[in-house]
């Protein structure tokens, strides 16, 4: 507690030296801006601690490395299911989560959390050009079932976060990432609100990569997977060839 309470004075003070006549409204920083993963990884939390000049409400948005995402429908075809339809989305989040000094519906209207993106349900999740002429209930229909998914797998967080604030400009939060976190960089974003208007915001980049033989095996699987897949292969065979030795002699 001393040295996040050291770390984020050191913030608070430069509020006023930083830009001199046009000071922040809003600085924060993380504990950590990078996150190692390595074979006997199982999740890990970060920091965010930053301070205010003056009153306000605290937002944290965090967002995973963006990517496109197809949705399927299936549908039951003489007892067996099958993909029916389906839909791609451009610009999703690998992991996405949420943390507020009070709750979203209290901070800003509706049209203040979509411009920004804050919270799931002002989550800016476009389908593809081919797809975009499926009416707006079809769209999110598929939107909400790509949530749905990604929230199972807890890389879509469901509860907001709380922001707590140690004194009137202090305040923390704390992030958790799941074991399957996915890598690249993300965007931790921190929002100062005042009379429901956004007035001033930053925005902290993450690293989440592998490291050791874990980030060696899956560089060598991106660069060269035909050698991967016969050397999976290989393993595979090898694997059960030797089980069966040994089961035939016990």
């Amino acid at each position: 507690m001393l040295r996040f309470v050291l770390a984020v004075a050191v913030w608070a003070a430069a509020l006023t030296v930083c830009r001199p006549g046009a000071a922040q409204d809003l600085v924060a920083d993380l504990s950590d801006h990078v996150i190692a993963i390595n074979t006997g990884f199982t999740g890990t939390k970060v920091l965010l601690f930053g301070a205010t000049e003056g009153e306000g409400d605290v937002a944290v948005v965090v967002r995973g490395p963006s990517d496109r995402a197809t949705v399927r429908e299936k549908d039951r075809v003489a007892g067996i299911w099958l993909n029916h339809a389906s839909m791609k989305f451009g610009g999703v989040p690998g992991f996405y989560a949420v943390a507020s000094s009070k709750p979203l519906e209290e901070l800003a209207p509706p049209p203040v959390l979509e411009r920004a993106g804050i919270g799931l349900k002002y989550l800016q999740l476009i389908p593809g050009e081919d797809d975009r002429e499926a009416g707006p209930e079809a769209i999110a229909a598929y939107r909400d079932a790509l949530i749905r998914g990604l929230q199972r797998d807890g890389l879509y967080v469901v509860e907001t976060g709380q922001v707590s604030f140690l004194s009137g400009r202090l305040f923390r939060t704390r992030i958790e990432f799941p074991a399957n976190v996915p890598t690249g960089q993300y965007q931790v974003e921190a929002y100062l609100f005042r009379g429901g208007q956004v007035v001033d915001a930053q925005t902290t980049p993450l690293i989440v990569g592998k490291v050791g033989m874990g980030a060696e095996i899956y560089q060598f699987a991106q660069s060269e997977p035909a050698l991967y897949g016969l050397a999976a292969i290989i393993v595979a065979v090898a694997s059960g060839w030797l089980a069966s030795v040994v089961f035939r002699r016990a």
